[in-house]
């Protein structure tokens, strides 16, 4: 996948493919900032990382630097061929995993051929010297297990995979093999074209790269980012210069070399089996002699600034950018100059720039950080989320941003300010809690490129050089003269527009005076305030010495219960709560669940200032809606969660609804619902399901009447109302002793002061598919989409058994069939996908130059020959699939978190045995090929619920939605109830129990 050009990611996520629920989102990669300092005091050079017992030809490099917590085991070296390596064995690993990272993008892209770098990486997976076939790769890292994806940035490709550990010695070459003698077979190079255009044809109403291309133009016109990077089959073509398969193979041997690129493996294997692997597999790799490519053009030269853009955009939303080119921060990464200052005006407490904008109804959200960055330049952005009110008062948001940075100048840069930042950084790389093997892996690869070998777990984190003058640099350079701003919103007309993603831009040189000055009306000086010393932060960091033991009950009253794990595996001292505010009306009524939606929306923001400090402490409290009420999530240091429950239930039960704050929450919500259409088209369709199956069925339209109706008064009456009448549901999960969980359950508990029954609330029901239906969500995008649904019988464990194992054996042959072959679009996928704990798969395909009814008769010729397979299927063949998903259901949670969701998932669906995942498995190591073939005939012989989409045809969603009259699916003896494979997720979370 295409990233936009200049944007860096500091770690990547993949959406697993197996046994995920309402996993209908394709695989993707995403950016994820993390808290920047860490004082030298806590780290400390990793164990047996320095030395070797391997062969001297092995140059060995300095010790990698980590948290006293971490217990993985580091060794960096460097192959004869160049090639640098970070090998990190984990013995908690339950997958193993490798990455590449090759320092070349689509900032390199020849001038005639834009999107090459992009389309190269595509082609590296359609088959190598030694394993041609274009889906070897893709099938065996499925039927192992695994997951794979790559992303192209501006300075970056990167590569990633992981897969069972037993696998690994056998994946690595079939992956190594691209860096070393991939076939670029002319066939596919012709069939992968439509795959990248299908891809950008995908993106073109994404606002992102729309408003993104539009500032590129305002910038400096000669600046390799300013670029299309993704590539259509307009740019990916034969040229002058070459075919197209002569330019990918010229572009292949420039940039892709041992010494211009960086391997990461990480598994529960020693350093020893994983060197060896690496020597055995990467050592082919060959030494050409590159070097990184240096960006030294500015991205905005004396001319271009300053400048208003205002740029057009689809949804409806408006945000307000202020945009300053600085020096890239990389070279002061110790010191964090720019992580300070951001850190200072993203602040969302009492006095900051966000809140006083808040209290105006102007803006809803404020974000501050570096942005686009080549290794020399980069961009200090700060980003507003305006309400339709504050897209009215620009000048007086502009004048208060530079109110604000005067105050820092004046007040802010201050020795203590420091010291607090690099103590909460501290905190977090101290107790950093342990990510997937592949994102470990991709991240580590692409860091290597950045920091020397020694920095690269801790470089996000240091904070060690408090430099007052390297700030001040900083803030010279956020002034008026120097600024970009930008503006987008659904009504700006447009003097221009986008090359490639066709958004109406404007574009207006400015002079300093007419970005300094307000246009009138108050200044917000007065209101602005630096944050004080933070209150919350933590003292007691002792991680209690807790035996490890189930789940069990400490409240056991008519209107409540609390369940506690106490838990030290993690070495961390937090705890993990979860209050479910369960009240039997909500799931029936769509005010009710408007109102409770709103309920949670006003509680978050109306407690924002005053607990952000506490946030950023490492305390969080979050409150959303779902089908059956509300929950409050408190997450963070076992030390000072009182206080903040304190603060979160008084407001709940006694806090004052202004109505200004409620019109701006439900402005909020209602531009979330109109913005449905113009989601990605998968999403869009995978939500529709959702809501067609599992809870209330409502229509967009009976949605925001219902919005409509609330003000003050209503939504003061509902909370009344719904708080008379609760069954609160509680777990803890974390580093605390059942009497420190009893006192603070029991606080929130006689806060609440719930008198319902757990059995006077009834769970949410899914809907049985009785008839084919084909169902027409109303979209924006241009492509077609269709999603077919194969609903279960049941809600059993048999059944979920069978079904996630029949989806794992068809997601890479529907995958390789459908897009590698016939090339019918980007998105596509078949996979298990259960709403809530009942079981079905689901096949998508999104393309831009077929209908939906063509997409419907290629899954039909595919299913047919799918069939096939099943009917040959011997219990050999099928034993890899199903290890598969073993595997995914044994894998260990990573962090706290991921405990505290399994169980809080476990207690939603009353299962308080808290063995559900056990139970599956024994069920899925019991499918055979007759089961196999059984479930998929009766799959077959069930009616399908379609849904599909096709640019210009009417949609009738919202009435069908209202007319089907569907029963609801059989439920499974009780004994099994809540046994499904995953959570809800987070598309289907308006649905979900909890």
């Amino acid at each position: 996948m295409s990233l936009p050009s200049g944007f860096r990611p500091l770690a990547l996520s993949t959406a697993i493919a197996a046994i995920v629920m309402g996993g209908l989102t394709p695989a993707t990669s995403h950016a994820d900032t993390r808290p920047a300092s860490a004082p030298a005091s806590s780290l400390a050079p990793a164990a047996n990382s320095a030395s070797s017992t391997e062969p001297a030809r092995a140059k060995q490099a300095s010790p990698v630097i980590k948290s006293e917590n971490d217990q993985r085991l580091y060794r960096s070296l460097t192959l004869d061929n160049g090639l640098k390596v970070l090998l990190v064995s984990d013995a908690k690993a339950d997958k193993a995993a490798a990455a590449v990272d090759v320092e070349v993008g689509s900032a390199q892209d020849p001038d005639d051929v834009p999107g090459l770098a992009h389309f190269l990486e595509h082609m590296l997976f359609l088959g190598t010297d030694r394993y041609p076939k274009p889906d070897a790769y893709q099938d065996f890292i499925t039927k192992h297990g695994g997951q794979h994806n790559a992303f192209t940035a501006s300075q970056d490709t990167n590569y990633f995979f992981d897969i069972d550990p037993d696998a690994f010695d056998e994946a690595l070459p079939r992956f190594a093999r691209f860096f070393v003698a991939p076939q670029f077979n002319a066939d596919y190079v012709d069939r992968e074209r439509h795959a990248v255009n299908s891809e950008y044809q995908a993106r073109l109403q994404d606002d992102g790269r729309r408003i993104y291309e539009a500032v590129e133009a305002a910038l400096n016109p000669e600046h390799p980012f300013n670029r299309f990077s993704v590539g259509s089959l307009e740019t990916l073509k034969d040229t002058e210069a070459g075919s197209l398969r002569q330019r990918l193979v010229d572009f292949y041997q420039s940039h892709y070399g041992a010494n211009v690129m960086r391997l990461s493996l990480v598994g529960p294997q020693s350093l020893e089996t994983l060197e060896q692997l690496a020597r055995d597999n990467f050592s082919d790799v060959p030494d050409r002699g590159l070097s990184r490519p240096e960006i030294t053009t500015p991205l905005a030269s004396g001319d271009e600034l300053p400048a208003r853009l205002e740029v057009r955009a689809l949804k409806q939303e408006r945000k307000l950018s202020f945009m300053f080119p600085i020096d890239d921060p990389i070279a002061h990464y110790r010191s964090q100059p720019v992580s300070y200052l951001a850190n200072l005006i993203g602040h969302e407490g009492e006095g900051s720039l966000l809140a006083v904008l808040k209290d105006k109804g102007w803006a809803d959200g404020l974000s501050a950080g570096g942005g686009l960055s080549d290794g020399e330049h980069a961009l200090l952005s700060v980003d507003i989320s305006l309400t339709p009110e504050g897209a009215q008062h620009q000048a007086e948001i502009r004048a208060a941003l530079f109110d604000y940075l005067g105050l820092i100048r004046a007040e802010g840069i201050n020795d203590w300010r420091y010291t607090e930042q690099a103590q909460l950084g501290e905190q977090s790389f101290r107790f950093q809690q342990r990510s997937s093997p592949v994102n470990l892996a991709s991240n580590l690869a692409m860091m290597m490129t950045r920091y020397p070998i020694e920095d690269v777990l801790a470089a996000p984190y240091l904070m060690q050089d408090f430099d007052p003058d390297l700030i001040k640099d900083t803030l010279a350079r956020l002034t008026p003269d120097n600024l970009l701003e930008v503006y987008s919103g659904p009504q700006v007309e447009g003097e221009q527009q986008g090359e490639w993603f066709k958004a109406p831009y404007t574009l207006t040189r400015l002079t300093a005076d007419a970005t300094a000055q307000p246009a009138g009306g108050d200044t917000l000086a007065s209101q602005l305030a630096l944050p004080s010393p933070n209150p919350y932060l933590a003292k007691d960091f002792r991680v209690l010495d807790l035996a490890d033991a189930k789940p069990s009950q400490l409240i056991d009253e008519p209107g409540a219960e609390l369940w506690y794990q106490g838990d030290a595996s993690f070495a961390v001292p937090k705890a993990e709560w979860r209050f479910g505010l369960l009240n039997p009306d909500v799931s029936r009524s769509v005010d009710d669940q408007a109102m409770s939606q709103v309920l949670a929306a006003w509680l978050n923001d109306s407690l924002n200032a005053r607990l952000y400090p506490a946030r950023l402490a490492g305390q969080d409290a979050l409150v959303y809606a779902h089908g059956r009420g509300i929950t409050l999530q408190f997450s963070g240091w076992r030390d000072g969660q009182q206080p903040e429950m304190r603060e979160v239930l008084d407001q709940l039960v006694n806090g004052e609804m202004a109505p200004a704050t409620l019109e701006r929450i439900t402005q909020r919500l209602r531009r979330s619902l109109q913005n449905r259409v113009q989601a990605p088209l998968y999403t869009r369709l995978g939500r529709s399901l959702s809501e067609t199956l599992v809870g209330l069925p409502s229509t967009a339209e009976q949605q925001l009447a219902a919005l409509d109706k609330i003000d003050a008064q209503s939504l003061d009456s509902f909370r009344k109302r719904f708080l008379a009448k609760l069954h609160v549901q509680a777990m803890v999960t974390g580093n605390l002793t059942a009497d420190q969980a009893r006192e603070t359950g029991q606080l929130v508990i006689n806060g609440l002061a719930p008198r319902i029954t757990r059995e006077a609330v009834p769970d949410l029901e899914v809907r049985q598919v009785t008839h084919h239906t084909v169902l027409r969500p109303d979209s924006t995008r241009g492509d077609a989409g269709a999603l077919r649904y194969l609903q279960g019988k049941d809600r059993t464990l048999q059944s979920q058994a069978r079904i996630a194992v029949l989806g794992q054996l068809l997601e890479a042959p529907f995958y390789s069939q459908l897009r590698t072959e016939e090339q019918l679009g980007y998105i596509v996928s078949a996979r298990y996908s259960p709403m809530l704990d009942a079981p079905g798969l689901s096949l998508l395909v999104q393309s831009p130059s077929k209908d939906s009814k063509t997409l419907f008769s290629r899954m039909d010729a595919f299913l047919t020959r799918f069939d096939s397979r099943v009917q040959s299927l011997d219990e050999a063949a099928l034993a890899s699939y199903r290890d598969a998903v073993v595997d995914s259901l044994t894998q260990k949670p990573r962090k706290l978190s991921e405990l505290a969701a399994r169980n809080w998932s476990e207690l939603s669906f009353g299962w308080t045995g808290f063995d559900r995942r056990q139970q599956l498995v024994a069920a899925v190591e019991q499918v055979s090929a007759q089961d196999i073939r059984a479930i998929w005939q009766q799959l077959n012989d069930a009616s399908a619920l379609e849904l599909a989409f096709d640019p210009g045809t009417p949609s009738d969603f919202d009435q069908r939605l209202t007319e089907l009259d569907l029963p609801p699916l059989p439920e499974a003896p009780r004994a099994e109830t809540g046994a499904t494979l995953a959570a809800p997720s987070a598309e289907a979370s308006g649905n979900a129990q909890h």
